[in-house]
C-alpha cells in the first residue's frame, strides 16, 4: 500500500472515528499516532489539519503538543519499570531529556514554519476575499446596470408594441388608401396605354414623311452637287489671272518688307540717341535742381542777414528775451518794430496745446502766428517779434491797427 493509500485509508478511520461522536482532540491524536508509528512522518499542523479537516491554527499545535507528551510519559514508565542501574537509568533519562530537547526544538521549528506557511495562507486568503468582494461589487454593479438595461429594454418593447398597434391601424389605412391609389393608377394606365397607340399611328405616318424627304434630300444633294462642280470650274477659270497677279504681289510685298526692315533699324538708332540725350538732359536737370537749391539757401540767408544788418546781436537777443517775458510794453514793441525779426525765432510747439506747430504768416506788412491744431492765434501785429510776443503770452492782446 502506497503513501496516498494509507492517507486515503487514515482518512476513513478518522471519518468512522468523527460519525461515533469522537472529538478534534480524539481525531488529532489518532492521526498523529498513525503518520508518526504507522508511516513514519513527524506529525505537523499543515499534515494532522489535511487528515482531520478540523482545528484552527491555534488547536491543532496544542494537540500535536500533547501526543509527544504522552510519548515522552510512555517512554519514562518503560525505562523506569525495568531492572537496570541506577546510573544508567540516569543516563537512559538524560538521553530522552536530550531526545525531548531536540524534538521539541524540531516542533517548535516545524510550527514556526507551519505557522509561517498558514499566515501567507491566511494573507491569500485575505486577498482572495478582498479580490472576490471586489469581484462581488463588481458583479453587483454589473447586476444593477443589466437590471437598468432590462427595464430600459421592457420600456422600448411596450414603447414599440404601442407604435406596432398604431403602426397596424395606420397599415390599415395606408392599405386602403394604396388600393385606390392602384385603382386610380390601372385607369390612368389604360388611358396613357390608348394616347400610346394614337402616338404610335401618329409616329408612323411622320416616319412616312421623314422617307420622303429622305428621297428629296438625296434629288437636291445630287442637284446642288452638279451646280458646284461646274462653279469650281469656273471659279478655276476666274483664279488663274489672279494666282499671276498674287504673285506679283508677294514681290512687291518683299520689297516692301525689306524697307520695313531697314525703318525699323532707323528707328532703333533713333531711340539710342534719344535715349542718350534724354539721360543727359536728365543729369542736366538734377544739376539745375541741386544749383537752385543751392541759390534759395544762399538767398534766404541773405536776406537773413539783411534783416539782421545794422543792430547788435547781443541788443536784439536781450530785446526778444524782454519781449518774452513780457516785460515790454505793446508801444515798446511797436516802436522797435520789424529791427529785431531777423534774431526772432519761431517757437517749436504751441503753449497752449503742446502738440501744434504753430505756422507764421505776412499779410500787408502784419504778422500773425497760428497754431492749427488747438487754433490758438497771436493776433496781426506789426513786427514778427510782437506776433511772437503775443502767442507765448497768456493773454491775447488786441491787435494794432
Amino acid at each position: 500500500m502506497n503513501l496516498d493509500e494509507e492517507r486515503q485509508a487514515i482518512r476513513r478511520e478518522l471519518d468512522s472515528m468523527r460519525e461515533n461522536g469522537a472529538r478534534r482532540q480524539e481525531l488529532s491524536l489518532h492521526a498523529c499516532k498513525r503518520l508518526f508509528f504507522d508511516l513514519g512522518i513527524r506529525p505537523s499542523m499543515a499534515a494532522v489539519r489535511d487528515l482531520t479537516q478540523t482545528g484552527s491554527a491555534s488547536d491543532i499545535p496544542k494537540d500535536i503538543d500533547g501526543f509527544w507528551e504522552r510519548i515522552r510519559t510512555a517512554s519514562r514508565v518503560r525505562v523506569g519499570a525495568g531492572a537496570i542501574p541506577k546510573g544508567l537509568e540516569e543516563r537512559a533519562g538524560e538521553l530522552l531529556g536530550t531526545l525531548y530537547q531536540e524534538a521539541l526544538a524540531e516542533a517548535r521549528a516545524s510550527l514556526d514554519e507551519e505557522r509561517k506557511e498558514m499566515h501567507a495562507s491566511i494573507a491569500v486568503a485575505k486577498q482572495e476575499m478582498h479580490d472576490g468582494k471586489i469581484r462581488h461589487e463588481a458583479a453587483e454593479q454589473a447586476i444593477a446596470r443589466s437590471e437598468a438595461r432590462a427595464d430600459a429594454a421592457w420600456d422600448r418593447v411596450r414603447t414599440l408594441e404601442a407604435q406596432l398597434a398604431s403602426a397596424s391601424t395606420h397599415g390599415t389605412a395606408h392599405q386602403e388608401n394604396l388600393q385606390a391609389s392602384l385603382r386610380r393608377l390601372e385607369a390612368e394606365n389604360e388611358a396613357q396605354q390608348k394616347r400610346l397607340e394614337t402616338e404610335q399611328a401618329a409616329g408612323a405616318a411622320l416616319r412616312d414623311r421623314v422617307d420622303a424627304l429622305h428621297a428629296e434630300m438625296r434629288a437636291s444633294t445630287e442637284h446642288y452637287a452638279q451646280q458646284i462642280k461646274d462653279a469650281v470650274a469656273e471659279a478655276e477659270r476666274r483664279v488663274k489671272p489672279m494666282l499671276v497677279e498674287l504673285d506679283s504681289l508677294r514681290s512687291m510685298a518683299a520689297t516692301y518688307q525689306s524697307g520695313v526692315r531697314d525703318a525699323s533699324r532707323k528707328e532703333f538708332d533713333f531711340i539710342q540717341q534719344l535715349a542718350a540725350a534724354k539721360a543727359r538732359g536728365d543729369r542736366l536737370d538734377a544739376q539745375l535742381r541741386e544749383q537752385s537749391d543751392e541759390l534759395d539757401v544762399m538767398t534766404r540767408q541773405v536776406a537773413a542777414l539783411r534783416t539782421q544788418q545794422g543792430i547788435d546781436p547781443t541788443v536784439a537777443s536781450l530785446l526778444c528775451t524782454l519781449a518774452g517775458s513780457g516785460r515790454l510794453s505793446a508801444d515798446e514793441l511797436t516802436s522797435i518794430g520789424t529791427a529785431v525779426d531777423g534774431h526772432v525765432a519761431l517757437p517749436a510747439r504751441c503753449p497752449k496745446c503742446e502738440a501744434g506747430e504753430p505756422e507764421l504768416s505776412q499779410v500787408d506788412h502784419h504778422y500773425e502766428l497760428f497754431c492749427p491744431e488747438c487754433e490758438h492765434s497771436s493776433g496781426t501785429g506789426m513786427s514778427r517779434l510782437e506776433a511772437v510776443t503775443r502767442f507765448l503770452s497768456a493773454g491775447e492782446v488786441p491787435a494794432s491797427t
